[in-house]
């Protein structure tokens, strides 16, 4: 399996997608429908964390899921369960992650988007290093946050707060969601990251998730408790619209396991020559590169109607640099890059 690791931007990257990198057709003018297709199921019929996470959904739901009348009332052993299960399903994929590309190097440099390794020290880091920073606030605010938008679902469906679907009869509507959440996470994600990059919010908050510029699997989810809770805030749509509980852990799954995978630092988990799955996303790579663009996803354009979609070209990379010039300059302050 070859890695595309030549390119004029080899000065930058270790290795890098083809570029230009795409962004969604799904909402092309002109319509393209086949592509559209594509893009939406793709995640969904090939080995991606997606696809892994509605796998872990479904053994959750079937295993390990609370009898309403027990979620009824809040109390602290169905609550501690929740959150001991969290905490070992973040360990599982991102130390997994982090074991096999860093600790272990299974795969050497292979597909690895940035050729320097991981901040081992800097007073900027909690504990002056970024795995032991990103670790703790993965841990604590990270694993804190999803625990908590779990428990108030199970205890609003018990309760007749949030509306629960069945599956039998609403299979239709099941996949539906199962299609539209990366269009409705995206959408969330990138007008909460827009906001948490206004200057007082960001200084205060999101700062400290972008202490990591080379990111790894620990740095997903490293954000204050501000942050986190705004950042996984699109969850409480399954409050007012039904959704069967697979659903719902799917979609917390992707909000808060996904970015283990999204800030890999690797395109993709290779054992030799055989690709096992896909990983790191060049798209995110790039906002903590370059932090004035690709505030959302690829899955909705965004970025590219408000001018902010960084398609990974020397031509894109100039004209973020020229912004960030002009918008020091008319604020009197120097933008330093990381």
């Amino acid at each position: 399996m070859k890695d595309n690791t030549k390119s004029s931007q080899r000065k930058i990257w270790h290795h890098h997608p083809p570029l230009p990198i795409p962004n969604t057709p799904v909402f092309d003018w002109p319509p393209r429908p086949g592509d559209a297709v594509q893009w939406l199921s793709s995640r969904w019929i090939n080995v991606t964390a997606s696809s892994l996470f509605l796998i872990v959904a479904l053994l959750v739901f079937h295993f390990d899921v609370l009898p309403n009348d027990k979620a009824q009332s809040l109390s602290a052993d169905w609550i501690l369960q929740v959150w001991l299960r969290n905490l070992t399903l973040i360990l599982f994929f991102a130390g997994g992650l982090h074991l096999w590309f860093f600790t272990f190097s299974g795969q050497g440099k292979s597909f690895k988007f940035d050729a320097q390794t991981l901040k081992r020290s800097g007073k900027r880091f909690s504990f002056g290093d970024q795995v032991y920073d990103n670790m703790f606030w993965t841990l604590s605010s990270g694993v804190t946050v999803m625990t908590f938008f779990e428990v108030l679902y199970w205890w609003a469906v018990a309760n007749d707060v949030a509306p629960g679907m069945a599956f039998s009869g609403a299979e239709l509507w099941f996949f539906v969601w199962v299609l539209a959440l990366p269009i409705v996470g995206s959408t969330h994600f990138y007008w909460v990251h827009r906001l948490l990059h206004w200057p007082p919010l960001y200084r205060k908050v999101h700062a400290l998730h972008h202490r990591t510029i080379n990111v790894g699997p620990w740095s997903g989810i490293s954000m204050h408790p501000v942050e986190s809770l705004l950042y996984m805030s699109d969850l409480l749509i399954h409050f007012f619209i039904p959704t069967h509980p697979v659903i719902f852990l799917l979609h917390l799954y992707i909000k808060a396991i996904g970015p283990a995978f999204t800030h890999a630092g690797f395109e993709r988990v290779v054992a030799g020559d055989t690709k096992l799955v896909s990983a790191g996303d060049f798209h995110h790579q790039l906002h903590h590169r370059f932090f004035e663009c690709n505030y959302g996803t690829a899955d909705t354009p965004w970025d590219r109607w408000f001018g902010s979609f960084h398609d990974g070209t020397e031509a894109a990379s100039e004209r973020i640099r020229q912004r960030v010039r002009e918008r020091a300059l008319k604020s009197g302050g120097v933008r330093r890059w990381g």
